[in-house]
């Protein structure tokens, strides 16, 4: 990961031979004379580290105080630097807002290691433990830096779905080992310079200007299957999915991790953090499917559109043949601000729903398992979620049929609102 420092430096000789030594791999330096153009940069690179000479206009200390101010935000480290060895002159600026002070003149050698030790604290302190990586604020902040460098870059956001899940039948522990898998096949692929960080504890953010972008993600998602039935028993391996309990004798069925990719190839055509990472979701949540790894790469351009065309589906069709709870349903779902249809077969359904609230019916015709199946086999309803009540108290038999959950006879309507609510919300 890049670091950035700024000096802020009215000397030509000292100013180049102090970024000469600061510019390195991993840390970009740039210059600024004064206040004015220190704030530019300020702006749109949020530095990690300013050192501050006292060869600017005025003085040392009170630079400190307004820098320190203009950055109460971001709070990046602040170092004094300063020809005068005088104990006044250091605390009055470590009471300004200055972290450190350096006297001039200084070796080279320790002038770069109290740097870098100060880049290297920072980093820790917003460091996640777990995952060995920087957080979503600094993830943010690496978004900016890429679109105000205006460099080609690609930004990819990788998500590992259906991980809550896995960590409720699995413990944390074992989330945990698969989180720290996957991180250790991504940072095998990067390099030094690229970034790697956090958006959520499930959800990361690369942005490399040095990677192939469509064959890292195809590997990305390739090495993830690879390993990821590593992480399940032999029984939920044998059967091809998890179940989840729920209140009661509840369940839902839950396919297994897989990770979704969404790149943006070129990140120029960007002005702003948050139209870059919006663009990013859209076609993260695009590329997501119910059951497999899946990537998928575009130019800028074709990010708008592909924002503009989700539309959020809250359809919801009922076949129960109880008449009373067929209209109850209808009606607190309705109230719930659903567009709810009944119905007596999924073959009079033309538009495709959201969700279907199948009932399994009789212990021997189970017409509701044959109706789940069809669904289930019909690509039309590919995105569509199903929820069997059944008095058929086998859960295994139920999911096997391909439903998302399934919930004995008789429940609670709360109880189903809650089910409704989290598969719609996924």
């Amino acid at each position: 990961m890049r670091t950035v420092t700024l000096l802020i430096d009215t000397r030509k000789e000292l100013s180049t031979k102090y970024k000469k030594i600061l510019k390195t791999e991993t840390n970009i330096c740039y210059t600024a004379k004064n206040l004015i153009s220190a704030m530019k940069y300020i702006h749109d690179y949020e530095p990690d580290l300013i050192l501050i000479s006292d060869s600017v206009d005025g003085d040392l200390a009170d630079y400190c105080k307004k820098i320190r101010a203009l950055t109460y935000d971001t709070r990046p480290i602040i170092i004094a630097l300063s020809k005068s060895a005088e104990i006044s002159d250091k605390l009055k600026a470590l009471e300004n807002g200055a972290d450190d002070f350096i006297s001039e003149p200084i070796m080279n050698e320790e002038f770069l290691m109290r740097v870098h030790v100060h880049l290297r604290r920072e980093f820790e302190s917003n460091l996640n433990e777990k995952k060995l990586l920087p957080n979503r604020k600094y993830s943010m902040r690496a978004i900016k830096r890429t679109i105000s460098a205006k460099k080609h870059a690609s930004a990819f956001l990788i998500s590992i779905d259906n991980f809550e899940n896995y960590a409720k039948n699995y413990t944390t522990l074992a989330s945990d080992k698969l989180l720290q898998t996957y991180i250790a096949i991504i940072k095998a692929t990067v390099d030094q310079s690229d970034y790697l960080g956090e958006i959520k504890d499930n959800e990361f953010l690369l942005i490399s200007e040095n990677i192939d972008a469509e064959a890292v993600a195809n590997y990305f998602t390739y090495a993830f299957e690879t390993v990821a039935s590593k992480f399940y028993s032999i029984e939920d391996n044998r059967r091809g999915y998890l179940i989840v309990n729920g209140d009661d004798l509840a369940g839902r069925r839950v396919n297994f991790v897989h990770t979704t990719i969404g790149v943006i190839t070129d990140t120029t055509g960007y002005s702003e953090t948050t139209q870059l990472y919006n663009a990013l979701l859209q076609i993260h949540k695009t590329a997501r499917m119910s059951a497999k790894s899946n990537y998928l790469v575009v130019r800028p351009q074709i990010a708008g559109e592909i924002s503009s065309d989700i539309k959020q589906n809250n359809k919801i069709v009922i076949c129960e043949k109880d008449d009373a709870l067929k209209t109850l349903l209808k009606t607190i779902l309705e109230l719930q601000g659903y567009e709810t249809v009944v119905a007596d077969e999924p073959s009079e359904i033309e538009n495709v729903p959201a969700l279907w609230i199948l009932d399994v019916g009789d212990v021997e015709d189970r017409v509701g398992l044959k109706y789940c199946e069809s669904i289930k086999a019909d690509p039309r309803y590919s995105s569509s979620k199903v929820i069997l009540t059944s008095v058929l108290h086998d859960k295994e038999t139920v999911l096997n049929s391909g439903a998302d959950v399934y919930l004995p006879k008789p429940y609670e309507i709360s109880s189903l609102i809650k089910w409704v609510e989290e598969l719609l919300n996924s």
